[in-house]
């Protein structure tokens, strides 16, 4: 195996214990959907899910710390509703409570990754995720709170429910896609960025609504964070959807520039 392949964390999904559950009965459950791992290994990196190191059952001393220092990168998974009273609302309604738990755990994440210069690249909720934890606030829903808004989950066609993307000129994501100025993407989420952090720029909009689609940190100075609201990893390239690879190369080469500053600091 080479050197200087990459080592990419990946953030876990939880299923939280469940007394009804036939199998794994009361035991909490933390995994990674399989297309998004395989889309990180697509490209030569070595995927890593990254457990919640606190809990009732903890033993030994790892930390969020001891994953960031060891690994070249994190990617949020995407996944359950972010938790409103992170950003100072109450739930309009208790299918749109959350999970402060795995809430916590991004914000963890993000925070030992930082702090270690390493890249971070949300996915959907990661980008919320990433929104909220740099003081954005949600659309909790966006079809009760934007009437008229494109659909932008649809529970029947799932990652077959598209819509266009336009990207803003000028951006590092419009550089990564040259002379592109409109493109389709795959839409399975019904939060979306109400107020965006100051940390970061919006690098797309739906055409349609003209919601946040991408974000990116604003400070070139710091470390690389960059998120999109669509699934990248559900790419089917008979869907004439947005060809992914850029997105990418572009935070893998970050991560292996980071890397090698490392290395050579």
């Amino acid at each position: 195996m080479p050197a200087n392949r990459l080592k990419i964390g990946l953030s876990a999904c939880f299923s939280h214990a469940d007394p009804q559950r036939s199998l794994f009965t009361g035991k909490t459950l933390q995994y990674v959907e399989q297309s998004i791992a395989h889309w990180l290994m697509s490209s030569g990196a070595m995927v890593v899910m990254v457990p919640c190191p606190t809990g009732s059952t903890q033993r030994g001393d790892v930390t969020y710390e001891h994953y960031a220092s060891w690994l070249d990168g994190v990617v949020l998974h995407g996944g359950v509703d972010v938790w409103p009273g992170n950003y100072g609302e109450e739930p309009l309604d208790e299918r749109w409570q959350g999970d402060r738990i795995r809430d916590d755990y991004d914000k963890s994440i993000v925070a030992a990754f930082e702090a270690q210069g390493k890249p971070v690249f949300g996915v959907c909720r990661g980008l919320q995720l990433l929104n909220v934890a740099y003081g954005g606030t949600l659309y909790q829903d966006i079809e009760t709170q934007i009437p008229g808004a494109f659909r932008h989950r649809d529970a029947q066609t799932y990652d077959n429910n598209y819509h266009s993307v336009d990207i803003k000129p000028g951006t590092r994501l419009s550089s990564l896609y040259p002379g592109v100025e409109r493109v389709r993407v795959n839409s399975i989420h019904h939060q979306a960025v109400k107020d965006l952090a100051s940390e970061f720029e919006a690098e797309a909009y739906s055409a349609d609504d003209k919601l946040v689609e991408a974000i990116r940190r604003k400070d070139p100075n710091k470390s690389y964070i960059a998120a999109v609201q669509w699934h990248p990893e559900f790419h089917q390239a008979s869907s004439n959807t947005i060809n992914d690879q850029a997105l990418l190369d572009d935070f893998l080469g970050a991560a292996a520039a980071a890397k090698k500053h490392r290395a050579g600091a």
